[in-house]
């Protein structure tokens, strides 16, 4: 039996006007700061980001929770419901509501009318790109951002829930499967997780494979950059597995070429790592050094990345990402700077004489498990060696013997999951 309350409530004419604001705020105390229409600070939100970062986490931590705030009270205010005053009802109608809300365009500073130019990349008919056969990033919200709100969301009035603060219930509950508490509070260490998911209205994500750029298609990207301090970025992000971030965040004494080495600050556990990389790397951070000698400062703490342009700034995320789209404009692909991590471990794993334990402290996962997705065979792998076995067939009669061209994840990928 249901109320009234329990009627789902009509989304399909609700508009949500774009009000608050995410900002950055410069202090090394309050990062980001989520603010309303009227420009006041959003009190539960600056609450929940003092907790975070007396946790430990970095102030980009706290820049992804308040996008999904931020969607989040932009929701309440449009509906005209307070924050603690949130139900069941309002939760799931947020899920419904981002499942199928276009996402808010974001105009480039150079367009503000929207009429940046093409970038000539080509998609085929199914919706992906031509050239790397990525799919297209569509207009709605991917099933990992709904995901991602409500697990910040369940976390944030679980917060305020156990400082009083906030509704007696949490919004967000748990599945109806478990009850309410931690997730797997009370699981026996020896017997496996059970394959459930952790929130009622947390949407189930598909576990992507990753994309690692062939070596024909690399070599054509790497000759479309045009300076020594872009090919040696490149250089660096494939050969040594660092995040784009990591190695932005580089310093001039971080850069050991006589041991190969260069040192980042690890995204999740922000320790010191030295990372190898390939000796053409420092070839073209030389030249790059060289190139800007006398124009930027040399000290030993200084950024080690700089912009090309006066006024001569640190490189940032944002500046790196627009270079390399630049590349991928000339190809028409969509490659991404995450994919030249991809890459690099795929080559890594790939390689016999590479330890997986050696790959997995080189790109800094915490589980063996996620290094091992790079043992998986690239599907255009794939394709070319069974494409090659079809020849051999043809030409001698006889199939080559299964240990040399073969192994057990090539057939899996071919014949799916259930096939042996």
């Amino acid at each position: 039996m249901t109320d009234d309350g329990d009627v789902p409530r009509e989304l399909s004419g609700l508009v949500v006007p774009l009000l608050g604001s995410l900002e950055a705020t410069g202090d090394l105390f309050e990062p980001y700061r989520l603010v309303d229409g009227d420009g006041s600070v959003v009190v539960p939100v600056a609450a929940f980001f003092a907790e975070l970062a007396a946790c430990g986490r970095p102030a980009t931590t706290q820049r992804s929770y308040g996008m999904d705030l931020l969607r989040w009270f932009r929701f309440l205010w449009a509906l005209g419901v307070g924050w603690d005053q949130a139900t069941r009802i309002e939760a799931r109608d947020f899920c419904r509501w981002l499942q199928v809300a276009v996402k808010p365009h974001r105009r480039h500073w150079r367009h503000p009318d929207g009429d940046a130019p093409q970038s000539g990349v080509q998609w085929t008919a199914s919706g992906s790109n031509a050239v790397t056969g990525k799919a297209v990033r569509g207009d709605r919200y991917e099933a990992a951002t709904v995901a991602h709100c409500e697990s910040v969301l369940r976390g944030f009035y679980d917060f305020h829930l156990e400082a009083c603060t906030g509704p007696m219930v949490n919004p967000f509950p748990l599945s109806r499967q478990r009850r309410a508490g931690r997730t797997h509070a009370h699981h026996n260490p020896m017997d496996p997780f059970p394959g459930q998911r952790s929130g009622r209205y947390r949407p189930k994500v598909v576990t992507r494979a990753p994309r690692c750029i062939p070596d024909a298609r690399f070599d054509e990207l790497f000759a479309q950059l045009g300076s020594h301090r872009d090919r040696a970025l490149v250089a660096f992000w494939v050969s040594t597995g660092a995040r784009a971030s990591e190695l932005l965040g580089a310093t001039v004494a971080d850069v050991d070429p006589g041991q190969q080495l260069i040192t980042v600050i690890r995204k999740g556990t922000r320790v010191l790592q030295p990372l190898p990389a390939a000796p053409d790397a420092f070839v073209w951070l030389r030249l790059y050094q060289a190139q800007l000698a006398g124009l930027v400062p040399a000290g030993r703490d200084e950024p080690l990345w700089w912009t090309l342009r006066r006024p001569f700034r640190a490189l940032r995320y944002d500046a790196a990402r627009a270079m390399f789209t630049r590349a991928n404009a000339a190809l028409g692909s969509n490659w991404s700077l995450h994919d030249l991590r991809h890459t690099a471990a795929y080559r890594m794993a790939r390689d016999p004489q590479m330890p997986l334990t050696d790959v997995q402290w080189v790109m800094g996962h915490a589980h063996l498990s996620t290094t091992q997705r790079y043992l998986n065979p690239v599907t255009e792998d794939v394709i070319a060696g069974l494409l090659a076995f079809h020849a051999r067939q043809r030409d001698g009669g006889q199939a080559a013997p299964p240990a040399m061209e073969y192994r057990a994840e090539s057939l899996q990928i071919l014949f799916g999951e259930d096939e042996s």
